[in-house]
């Protein structure tokens, strides 16, 4: 889900980082989705930075910058950190190191041939279909994601 996603945020106009922020985002929103929600927060006015790696001054302005971004009809909240999108959820922000972590290390290596194909998959479909969440998930990656996970995890 998370390469797939990304390859949709990147098709769409965002940037390499903003689109590795949206994938993971979306697999973890998404995961969260069909285990129930267990937590359910109101959304936040604004997110919570960690101290450790924020410097007090950059924090608060890193905060001011909180909102919704929308990606045709699906939302998602986000900051802008130098000037790209990170997208955050529950105070998490998914960071381009976090996708590299979570979803490229899987791959043992291998992730830029799952990539190429992610981004050839995607940009065969019209931005109608890429703008809409639930077009997206039952054309492109519902009937893709059992064998797209078997073929990928042979890499």
């Amino acid at each position: 889900m998370a390469t797939l996603q990304a390859a949709r945020a990147k098709t769409l106009g965002f940037s390499l980082e903003e689109a590795k922020s949206f994938g993971l985002n979306r697999a973890i929103f998404y995961a969260a989705a069909k285990r129930g929600f267990k937590i359910i927060r109101p959304p936040l006015a604004k997110i919570i930075l960690p101290r450790e790696i924020f410097k007090p001054a950059e924090r608060k302005k890193i905060e001011k910058t909180f909102g919704i971004e929308r990606i045709g009809d699906e939302i998602a909240y986000c900051v802008r950190i130098g000037g790209k999108r990170v997208f955050t959820i529950g105070n998490e922000l998914q960071k381009v190191e976090d996708f590299k972590k979570q979803i490229e290390e899987k791959f043992e290596g291998k992730f830029q041939k799952a990539w190429k194909e992610a981004l050839k998959i995607v940009r065969a479909y019209d931005q109608g279909v890429l703008l809409s969440q639930r077009y997206f998930y039952e054309v492109i990656y519902k009937p893709r994601r059992d064998e797209l996970a078997k073929k990928w995890s042979k890499f």
